[in-house]
């Protein structure tokens, strides 16, 4: 469980905008693994309250990459409950436990999570390949987290995660050329040392005009909140606190 973020102590100057069809005054900035259930749940609640906020054409929104494993080896095809019985030391029925809770979580978000077929994997290609992705990302972390979490694909396999780009409209050669190189690579790395300067330990992470944060799949209503008083702060305006709990992960667990 992880407790709201109210502001941020290093903060950077907040974005605004002269009129209305100037550069958007929020930036939202989210720190997310594609490997995170929490972090597939917290999008979806986010997402919903985004398209609700009135000044959603106000709103820039930026996914950076976080890691909760990054000592997970390439290509191992590790179910998903051998992994973490393994990583946290506790029994395979406990381990189903969270995962029915999570998975219970998800179906009321309208997300399918099968961890029956979900595969441990190395997340850092994955990042890359959003990193790639232009004005494609949003439709393409939907697609990793509905490849990894409801259809089993192994994402730190490069021919698959090519196969999921091409899905999304990318071009399948040019990424494969992208991924057999370290393309981005520098990119994924300065959103981790980014974490580290925010102190983010756990995912996913919301962090509007490094002013304000929340962490956790929060509820709607708590995004809707961190919007409003995100707009009103980039307008000169009084934010007030945010509170509350969220589940999410961090770099040890999942709250599953």
């Amino acid at each position: 469980m992880f407790e709201c973020v109210v502001t941020i102590e290093n903060n950077a100057p907040a974005v605004h905008a002269g009129t209305e069809s100037a550069l958007p005054t929020v930036l939202i900035e989210v720190w997310s693994d594609i490997a995170c259930p929490w972090c597939y749940i917290g999008k979806r609640r986010f997402t919903d309250a985004l398209d609700q906020f009135p000044h959603r054409d106000r709103v820039s929104v930026v996914w950076r990459s976080y890691q909760l494993a990054p000592d997970t080896p390439v290509g191992a095809r590790r179910g998903e409950l051998e992994a973490l019985v393994e990583h946290k030391g506790m029994p395979a029925d406990q381990v189903r436990q969270m995962f029915a809770h999570v998975a219970t979580t998800a179906a009321a978000d309208g997300l399918v999570m099968d961890f029956d077929t979900v595969i441990a994997a190395n997340t850092f290609d994955a990042h890359r390949l959003l990193h790639l992705a232009g004005e494609r990302r949003d439709v393409l972390l939907e697609a990793l987290f509905r490849a990894h979490f409801a259809d089993g694909k192994v994402i730190d396999d490069r021919a698959v995660l090519v196969e999921i780009a091409a899905t999304v409209g990318m071009d399948g050669a040019e990424v494969a050329a992208a991924l057999d190189g370290d393309a981005a690579a520098d990119v994924v790395r300065a959103d981790l040392d980014a974490a580290k300067e925010l102190r983010v330990s756990g995912v996913p992470f919301f962090v509007a005009n490094r002013r304000l944060a929340v962490s956790g799949a929060q509820p709607q209503d708590v995004f809707g909140e961190l919007l409003r008083q995100a707009f009103e702060d980039a307008e000169g305006e009084t934010s007030a606190a945010l509170g509350g709990e969220a589940e999410g992960c961090n770099d040890d667990s999942c709250a599953i």
